[in-house]
């Protein structure tokens, strides 16, 4: 049994820790001393459109609210990834791995709006207490992909996994992307700003400043090598003096502080975070660099493509078995035929997987190999292009060849040119990252 046991744990980590890389990644921590709380969130994503935003309460028996978050939702609406509210009540949202479980909650309510349910929370607890009893009461399964843990004033903090609340009170702590009810402290000492963080902590005399936290929150940023994007943006909230001290693109030379009284006191207002700051030139990169999912455009040009290639598949096919055809033969024609299939093929995953265009080439998948293996593709038509180029020019000279198979050829050596020019423009071909 504990055989069986050792070897669960052991494939839950290794997938927390695989998806934690490959997904939206975040840390936080939190320091208490003389007093006092603070707490630290880094949200690492590539969204381009991170705001703060203050929401005063609506009736007498709620509390006024600061949220951050980069992630637009339905009704141009944001979804929170930290936030803290009049009473000093902080959360953070991070990204974790669970494994599915028969649901206990089937008889609690079911959460419609992600949005409204967790500013709700910060609306209206004071306390831990408070965010047990109104967590108690919903089916928070549905968030099978997110860990979360709101810190009180006074220090003690609750975590909130799928089908799990756990209670602290240690004076520090740090998380990161992973369940802790999951993993032990030596496996999520493998996730390196995990281990940052808790070594920084081990290491240093513990101060509740704004230079000890920025430093802190410095040391477990994240910077991705292939696009420089990574932690888009630092929150350290001040539980006892209301106020957030905000850092833009990983860069702490440049803070923006926030009273959250005084900003609640303005109105309800959102306000776009880089407009806050220096211009920053990797992030300008950042938002102009086009895939598929920020360009519905060109998810529509992936499905065209391939389904032109699709065509051009089956016109060169026809066009081999054709009689007496000696200047295109059915071995050419199955190599046209073989590459265009798997450039659809890669084309879909490409459609389907954001993943690719943000980390290292060749791509590696979590758990599967075919989209790994996939990541080759792109080598494989940049190693055949001259060769199938050369071979279609010299087949337009040809007297005997058809036109619509020379027009054939032509059009699919142009769109593999288009292929190997976006390929290039998304970087994968940057295997020296």
């Amino acid at each position: 049994m504990s055989i069986i046991k050792n070897n669960v744990s052991i494939l839950t980590f290794l997938l927390l820790v695989m998806i934690g890389n490959m997904v939206h990644a975040c840390s936080m921590y939190k320091i208490t001393a003389d007093g006092k709380t603070m707490t630290g969130c880094n949200h690492d994503t590539w969204f381009t459109t991170p705001k703060i935003w203050f929401e005063n309460a609506k009736k007498s028996n709620e509390y006024g609210a600061c949220f951050t978050g980069a992630r637009e939702v339905s009704g141009k609406r944001m979804a929170p990834q930290s936030g803290m509210n009049e009473k000093g009540l902080t959360f953070s949202r991070l990204v974790a791995y669970h494994p599915k479980q028969n649901n206990s909650f089937t008889d609690r309510i079911k959460i419609d709006d992600e949005v409204d349910y967790l500013t709700k929370i910060l609306h209206t607890c004071a306390t831990i207490e408070d965010v047990r009893k109104f967590i108690g009461q919903y089916d928070h399964s549905i968030f099978i992909d997110d860990v979360f843990i709101y810190i009180e004033s006074s220090g003690k903090y609750l975590i909130v996994e799928p089908y799990k609340l756990i209670e602290g009170n240690d004076s520090n702590y740090v998380l990161a992307n992973f369940c802790p009810s999951l993993t032990n402290n030596e496996n999520a000492r493998k996730l390196e700003r995990y281990r940052h963080g808790e070594d920084f902590l081990k290491t240093h005399k513990i101060e509740v400043s704004i230079p000890f936290c920025t430093a802190l929150s410095d040391t477990m940023h994240v910077c991705r090598s292939r696009n420089g994007d990574g932690t888009l943006l630092t929150s350290i909230w001040d539980a006892k003096d209301g106020v957030v001290n905000l850092y833009f693109y990983h860069s702490y030379e440049s803070v923006v502080e926030f009273n959250v009284k005084d900003e609640l006191a303005k109105g309800d207002h959102m306000i776009d975070v880089p407009s806050l700051f220096p211009l920053n030139t990797e992030f300008e990169r950042l938002k102009s660099y086009k895939t598929p999912f920020n360009t519905p455009k060109l998810r529509i040009a992936l499905v065209v493509m391939a389904g032109v290639l699709a065509i051009f598949a089956l016109l060169i096919i026809s066009a081999c078995v054709i009689k007496n055809n000696k200047e295109f033969s059915l071995r050419n024609g199955l190599i046209f035929t073989g590459l265009n299939l798997s450039l659809i093929g890669y084309l879909f995953i490409l459609a389907t997987n954001v993943n690719i265009y943000y980390f290292d080439a060749p791509y590696k998948h979590y758990n599967s190999i075919l989209i790994s293996a996939s990541s080759y593709i792109p080598f494989l038509l940049l190693l055949s292009i001259i060769p199938l180029s050369l071979f279609t020019i010299s087949r337009l000279k040809t007297l005997e060849l058809k036109g619509w198979i020379k027009a054939t050829l032509v059009s699919n050596s142009l769109i593999y040119l288009i292929l190997v020019a976006s390929f290039g423009y998304w970087g994968l071909y940057s295997i020296w990252n």
